[in-house]
């Protein structure tokens, strides 16, 4: 059975199987097999995919009993994470410096991702100039869904988005870069970047720094992926344009 999550993964690294081979020390025809047929490799050539490709290894490789969807959804599902603090920094720079066609947020304040790195706001201007095209959409801080999440979590939701609003003044109005403000009840905070997503899930009373993180990769035959688009895409059509006037 093709091993899709190993193609897919290999496709957003930008390697073919020549490459990978000569990064790992095999044979192409070796790796073009663990594609086409899903065979599987030795547990040394295992790691080193995994670490080339930047995943574990038995994302790449599970064991049989635990993948009976192997072409469906299942196989866009690359890692969960407790809470946010358990994900990998790169995985976060990734979406800013990885994509090749558009970044999409999906947030509240999304304070934590804006000031994850002092070159964040100039490397979303350094993509979006490159030609990434980028949406961002963040609560109104004056909507009703805003300030019923602040009193579930017991902070000053609203004070949070201006002062995102505010961090992330050198992005509004820059080509290339969309900023939207939406009315939504949030139910994940959403960071896509190309075929990649970091999806915050929200619990009631949960600070969303607590909450669970899914990584997702769009897969051929997968629909999880998608699906998250779909929320974003509506969200984003009912949302308001917001710039530098009101800032």
């Amino acid at each position: 059975m093709k091993n899709i999550r190993l193609e897919t993964a290999m496709h957003a690294k930008g390697l073919n199987p020549a490459r990978l081979a000569e990064i790992v020390g095999a044979d192409q025809k070796t790796v073009e097999r663990w594609i086409s047929t899903g065979r599987v490799p030795r547990e040394d050539n295992q790691w080193s995919v995994a670490s080339t490709l930047v995943v574990e290894p038995s994302y790449l490789w599970p064991l049989r009993d635990d993948d009976p969807a192997p072409a469906t959804g299942a196989s866009e599902l690359v890692a969960v994470y407790p809470h946010r603090g358990e994900v990998p920094r790169h995985l976060w720079t990734g979406l800013i410096n990885g994509p090749t066609t558009s970044i999409r947020v999906l947030v509240y304040a999304g304070l934590p991702w804006f000031e994850t790195d002092p070159t964040v706001l100039e490397d979303l201007r350094a993509r979006a100039d490159a030609g990434v095209k980028i949406r961002l959409a963040l609560g109104d801080p004056d909507c009703a869904a805003v300030a019923l999440r602040g009193q579930e979590e017991h902070i000053d939701m609203a004070a949070r988005i201006r002062n995102a609003l505010h961090v992330i003044g050198r992005l509004v109005d820059h080509p290339g870069i969309e900023v939207r403000l939406h009315d939504t009840t949030l139910y994940a905070s959403l960071y896509m970047a190309d075929n990649e997503l970091l999806a915050n899930h929200h619990i009631l009373g949960v600070p969303a720094a607590q909450a669970p993180i899914a990584h997702l990769r769009r897969a051929p035959g997968g629909f999880l992926f998608d699906r998250y688009c779909q929320g974003f895409d509506q969200a984003w059509a009912g949302a308001r344009e917001y710039h530098r006037a009101e800032a």
